[in-house]
């Protein structure tokens, strides 16, 4: 009895850590967005350029997660756990000192290297953690709510931080985070067993020179144009590191991402539907926050309020979702959230000059809110499902991949409809904005059609089989 109690007590401590670790690190995805204007004004950075603030962190989040679940697999998960949140902490209390746009960037790049070593552990300790079916079930719904409505957390976190005290103790917050982390993961987190092998560091740096040039593409054709030599380059490039990533890794004899995981066309199915539902997220956020602040007039802590009844609905879904599961299957789940939220994007993308917070910004920030909560769970259950356990640190990483360099690509394809829709407009920095508001319309509708092709890669890919996933 007093044994079995102890039991459940160390099993919740470690969902603790596992839950705090991911929920700091999602954080950091979104918790500058609400900032953003402030940070802009005071490092003088344009909005096109701050949209490095975020790709900084997300690229190197995304581009070395890969590495960072082969360095679990090959060193131990608790040992690469705890190097990933001593150099996201020691990151953030840097990025939090910046004095420079410069110095600001590399520090983001390196939380987001951190993170990498960090997140893929987490999600492979969850499963190793949790083995009896009804508890991973709800370890993995937790998980999921928190990486899926953690970001608007970070939004009204960022603005009310930004707004009493300064932007830069967005970042000091992760310290003492970071701090009691290491002091409680030697206790509680058992480590895993090693496995023989070898790094693969040029399927890992491939990888992460392709994403950052095609993303640095997108992002510089919003300011000089398609036709730019520069452009042009970087997509090229981009393009040509990511088919060499796909030959490294379909030839090496370690690869950091085995292609056998794309065998299952619903894992394949999941990554790719969740990578361009959270790109129309995000962006949608981004695009937003800059809505609320300069077209309303809305303070930093007004904005990050503004996006709680999204964050709040989000979370609620959790509760909902074992049930509705049950009922209803996950793969119809999955369809019917996403439906839901394209209804939620396609009405906020008619947002205008006149438009007012509520009803024209609360009430589809709601519906966005239903159907965000509950597509997450279904997409994080395909992503692992049938998952060996040699290939579990790889699968959760993709997982993450897919979230985070979803959200990275969404941004940077969205922010040249946004610049084209400004065209030679003259932008305020308070106050009502015509073209801001025209040029915020152009993006969320671009949302629309980022949810629009999930919906579509759904389809075909996961609900032919009627898909379903087993407890376990």
């Amino acid at each position: 009895m007093v044994l079995g109690a102890l039991i459940q007590q160390s099993k919740r401590i470690i969902l603790t850590i596992i839950i705090a670790c991911q929920l700091m690190i999602v954080l950091d995805a979104s918790i500058m967005i609400t900032a953003l204007p402030e940070i802009g004004r005071s490092l003088h950075l344009t909005t096109t350029n701050l949209t490095w603030v975020q790709n900084a962190y997300i690229l190197a989040f995304g581009g070395f997660l890969l590495l960072g679940a082969r360095a679990g697999d090959i060193l131990g998960r608790r040992r690469i756990f705890m190097t990933g949140i001593t150099l996201f902490t020691l990151a953030s209390l840097l990025a939090g000192l910046s004095q420079s746009a410069e110095w600001l960037l590399v520090t983001r790049a390196l939380q987001g290297i951190a993170a990498a070593l960090a997140a893929p552990s987490t999600l492979a300790l969850l499963s190793v953690s949790f083995v009896e079916a009804k508890e991973r079930s709800k370890a993995i719904a937790l998980y999921s709510a928190v990486s899926g409505a953690g970001g608007s957390v970070g939004l009204v976190l960022g603005g009310v931080l930004t707004d009493l005290i300064s932007w830069r103790f967005g970042m000091f917050i992760n310290v003492p985070i970071g701090v009691a982390l290491l002091l409680l993961a030697p206790r509680y987190l058992s480590e895993t067993d090693r496995n023989t092998g070898r790094f693969d560091l040029t399927g890992a740096l491939s990888s992460v020179i392709g994403m950052t040039a095609l993303v640095f593409g997108f992002v510089h054709a919003a300011s000089s144009g398609w036709a730019n030599i520069w452009t042009l380059v970087s997509i090229i490039a981009g393009v040509a590191s990511l088919i060499a990533f796909f030959l490294i890794e379909a030839r090496a004899e370690q690869p950091i991402t085995p292609l056998r995981l794309f065998a299952s066309h619903e894992r394949s199915g999941s990554y790719l539907g969740r990578l361009l539902f959270v790109g129309g997220m995000f962006s949608m956020i981004f695009f937003l926050s800059q809505f609320l602040q300069r077209v309303l007039g809305f303070s930093s802590f007004q904005a990050g309020l503004a996006f709680l009844p999204m964050t709040a609905v989000q979370f609620a879904m959790m509760y909902l979702m074992p049930w509705l599961t049950s009922r209803f299957g996950p793969i119809r789940l999955l369809v019917s959230g996403i439906i839901i939220a394209i209804a939620g994007m396609g009405w906020l993308s008619r947002i205008t000059i006149e438009s007012q917070f509520f009803p024209q910004i609360f009430i589809p920030m709601v519906i966005l809110g239903i159907g965000a909560g509950i597509v997450f769970i279904p997409f994080t259950s395909f992503g692992l499902a049938g998952v060996d356990k040699r290939d579990a640190g790889a699968a959760s990483g993709l997982v993450n991949v897919a979230h985070q360099i979803g959200g990275s690509i969404g941004l940077a394809i969205l922010i040249t409809f946004f610049e084209r829709a400004i065209g030679k407009g003259t932008i305020s920095s308070k106050g009502g904005s015509l073209e801001l508001a025209h040029a915020v319309s152009i993006s969320i509708t671009g949302s629309v059609i980022f949810l629009t092709l999930s919906l579509v890669v759904v389809l075909l890919l996961l609900y032919p089989s009627r898909a379903t996933i087993k407890n376990g």
